[in-house]
């Protein structure tokens, strides 16, 4: 069966594991230089058939090979997931580093959360043959609260109130990002400021 990328497929794949290799190469750097892993996982993926297609109708593109490429900025998807909260800007510093990409969009939703409370830092890069990924840089907590967000909004039969379950999360979001900053304190304490 073709892949919805066409041609593009192959190099999609090449860049992807190019940008999975750069920040494994940055993690065992900045470990090096910290004497701490900063980085709890990394996870890497090229967006779906299913998923790609309905970004495309959402934002009125056709779908052809070359239209995605060009249009749709996260194709190829990088989550770093990071232990303590000043890890996500020592991985965004080493990000913007990196001399072979260009970032053509950052957004810091960790200094200025979304409404709903979803915190994340995002980078849209864009490699010499025009490629784009985005790369989200995010604690444990912001991570475990993303995955739990996007499980409850994509159920389609909610039988309670909608308000409810979003102040809910909203709360919940708060509450982590106030353990974030927490953590990060006592690590401060405990091996003074990284």
């Amino acid at each position: 069966m073709e892949s919805i990328y066409g041609d593009h497929y192959d190099k999609l794949m090449a860049f992807k594991d190019s940008l999975k290799e750069k920040i494994d190469e940055m993690e065992k750097t900045i470990e090096a230089v910290y004497e701490t892993n900063i980085i709890d996982h990394t996870m890497v993926r090229i967006k779906s058939a299913e998923s790609v297609l309905k970004k495309c109708a959402n934002k009125g593109i056709v779908p052809t090979p070359d239209n995605i490429v060009s249009n749709v900025h996260d194709v190829i998807g990088i989550r770093v997931v990071c232990t303590f909260l000043d890890d996500t800007f020592k991985v965004r510093d080493a990000v913007r580093g990196f001399t072979d990409i260009k970032i053509v969009e950052e957004k810091d939703y960790i200094t200025k959360a979304k409404s709903n409370g979803y915190r994340s830092y995002h980078m849209i890069v864009r490699n010499e043959d025009g490629y784009y990924a985005e790369i989200q840089i995010r604690t444990i907590s912001m991570d475990m609260w993303a995955a739990l967000e996007h499980d409850i909004k994509y159920k389609k039969d909610i039988k309670v109130n909608k308000e409810l379950i979003t102040a809910e999360l909203k709360r919940c979001a708060d509450e982590l990002a106030s353990t974030d900053i927490s953590m990060q304190t006592i690590r401060n304490m405990i091996y003074g400021h990284m």
